[in-house]
Order: C-alpha cells, then structure tokens, then sequence
C-alpha cells in the first residue's frame, strides 16, 4: 500500500465535491506516479492555492484507466482516464495544509504547494493528516 495527495485544482470545491461523489478521480497522462497507482493505496484529497485545503480521504479501487462508457457518463473532469474509489470520506470542515505541516518533519520537504496532480507521502504524513482531521470534527462537532 502507498499513501499520495491528488493535488486538484483551486477554486473548484463544487467540481471536486462532484468527483467525490462519483468515486472517480482523473490521472494525467503525464503524472510521474500514474504507473504506481493500485488498488487498496490510500489518498488525501487537496484543493491547492489559494485554498490548500485537504477536503477528503480516499481508497483507490482500481489502477489507472480510460473511463469506461458508464464512469464517463459521471466524470465531470477533463481527463480521458483515472482511478475509481473504493471509499470517500470527506472533511468538514476542510482540514488546512497548515495544521498539518505545523506537526510533520518538514526536513523531505513537505511543502503546501505542487508541481503535480499525484504526489507520494509517506505513511507518517498521511496519518497525521487523518489525526489533525479527526481533531478537527471533534472541536466542532
């Protein structure tokens, strides 16, 4: 199993609430981790700048693809292919990039902002996110 963020484009919360729902997430055909990605790897869903926001965690259910006819019907994305979702869990409220940083080794350089759509995180990384979230739902709930 292997931990990534999928770095969607900012100011597009209802088209990624969207995704969500659909248990569909696009993979660029240029995404270096494209060719890694499998079932049973875990995610965290992020909006990036301004928001830099993570809004959910997922469990891939499938490698990358070309849409079926069916999953094409649904996707309201512009990528020709992707991963389905075996499990959506979204945040709210939206966890900040910045509570999570604030309590990871910064040193590998964990940073707010990407280059690419899929990045890899280590387990240490991706379980902080998960705790900084569960505190989050419990202080306002």
């Amino acid at each position: 199993m292997a931990y990534y963020i999928f770095n969607l484009v900012a100011g597009d919360a209802p088209q990624a609430a969207g995704l969500l729902r659909a248990r569909l997430l696009g993979v660029g055909a240029e995404e270096p981790h494209r060719d890694a990605l499998a079932p049973g790897d875990l995610a965290l869903v992020y909006l990036a700048a301004p928001e830099r926001t993570f809004i959910a965690w997922v469990e891939l259910a499938s490698t990358v693809h070309d849409w079926t006819p069916s999953e094409e019907q649904v996707y309201s994305g512009d990528a020709p292919g992707g991963v389905s979702l075996a499990h959506v869990e979204e945040w709210d409220p939206p966890v900040p990039m910045s509570a999570v940083l604030s309590r990871i080794d910064r040193s590998a350089g964990a940073r707010a902002d990407f280059e690419v759509g899929v990045v890899r995180i280590t387990a240490d990384e991706y379980e902080t996110a998960l705790a900084v979230a569960a505190e989050r739902a419990t202080s306002t709930g």
